[in-house]
């Protein structure tokens, strides 16, 4: 438990990249402030797969000043975790790991009181940065529940010499069918569009249409699962219901932001496509006067609008306003 019971001026939640980035900001301008977080050290990176290469090059995702230095023009994630690792000692950083947020509540003085699993905190102001990538987009289908049915990945030898399914057409289902067809496994990819995304990374998209030419993977477009069986999954592709042989599924249909929390927190979501949280982009404050949003969770649904490199000026942002309003 912590025994300094001071109000701080800031409660960063999510210790993610653009969390970090608010806690240096607050360090930079000498406000009082704490970063908390359920999982690990930049749980989203160190929950993506163990060989994934950034899109984006080691310069764009710096942050706090802190040179992120890479033998290659986009670093991998064992990289991203070494870097932000060193930029959080380097600036002394009061990160608080395994310590979720339960409850988030505006008092009567218009300070914040924070519930975790472990303690309460009481802030001025309070920064959800927490991503979105906890909660998968499930395809509400039969046999989803399965134990073969898994919507994260992290390496490709549990699947070798299995008959694998992969969802989705851009980056995440890409890189896993290429990467399990190498390891040994025998990929169909599953696709609603009727081609690879357009968003692919532009060196691995000549790959992965070389490798469905060629017959080495084979895809199914405009066609969507309807069951999920213990030996086989049912297909309705153009041609009608096809019924194919299966061991695992990896439905890479992406992610969402907890949008039940942000309710909880009192945040308004707008009603539109994205479900996306109310805020001022000049400022980031929500309907709630000092919570703030910082990084890819201001964007709702539309989880491809903000990455590390587009949303470190969040930061920036957030703490000139807070430095507006302190009192």
């Amino acid at each position: 438990m912590r025994e300094d019971r001071r109000l701080l001026d800031l409660l960063i939640i999510g210790v993610g990249p653009i969390g970090l980035n608010c806690g240096i900001c607050c360090a930079a301008a000498g406000l009082s402030f704490a970063i908390i977080e359920k999982g690990v050290l930049v749980n989203s990176l160190y929950h993506y797969p163990q060989n994934m290469t950034f899109f984006s090059t080691s310069d764009r995702l710096e942050i706090g000043g802190v040179p992120f230095i890479s033998h290659h023009s986009k670093p991998t994630r064992s990289k991203a975790l070494e870097y932000y690792r060193r930029v959080t000692m380097q600036w002394k950083l009061p990160v608080h790991l395994y310590e979720e947020v339960l409850s988030v509540e505006r008092q009567e003085n218009g300070n914040f009181r924070t519930l975790t699993s472990r303690q309460s905190w009481d802030s001025r102001a309070v920064v959800i940065a927490s991503g979105f990538y906890d909660i998968p987009h499930l395809m509400q289908i039969s046999g989803e529940t399965l134990s073969k049915v898994h919507h994260y990945y992290q390496d490709p030898h549990p699947y070798f010499g299995q008959r694998l399914i992969v969802v989705g057409a851009a980056n995440s289902a890409v890189d896993v069918a290429l990467e399990t067809w190498r390891k040994g496994a025998y990929v169909t990819i599953v696709v609603r569009e009727p081609s690879i995304s357009e968003s692919v990374k532009y060196w691995v998209r000549p790959d992965i249409e070389n490798r469905i030419r060629d017959g080495d993977i084979k895809a199914y477009f405009n066609t969507e699962i309807t069951d999920i069986r213990e030996r086989e999954v049912e297909l309705l592709t153009p041609q009608g219901i096809l019924n194919i042989e299966n061991d695992f599924v990896l439905a890479m249909t992406g992610y969402l932001p907890n949008f039940s929390f942000l309710q909880r927190c009192g945040i308004h979501l707008q009603d539109n496509a994205h479900r996306t949280p109310v805020h001022d982009p000049e400022t980031m404050e929500t309907n709630i006067p000092r919570l703030y949003l910082a990084g890819v969770i201001c964007g709702g649904m539309q989880t491809n609008q903000w990455f590390i490199e587009n949303s470190r000026v969040h930061s920036q942002k957030i703490i000139q306003h807070l430095l507006k309003v302190k009192v």
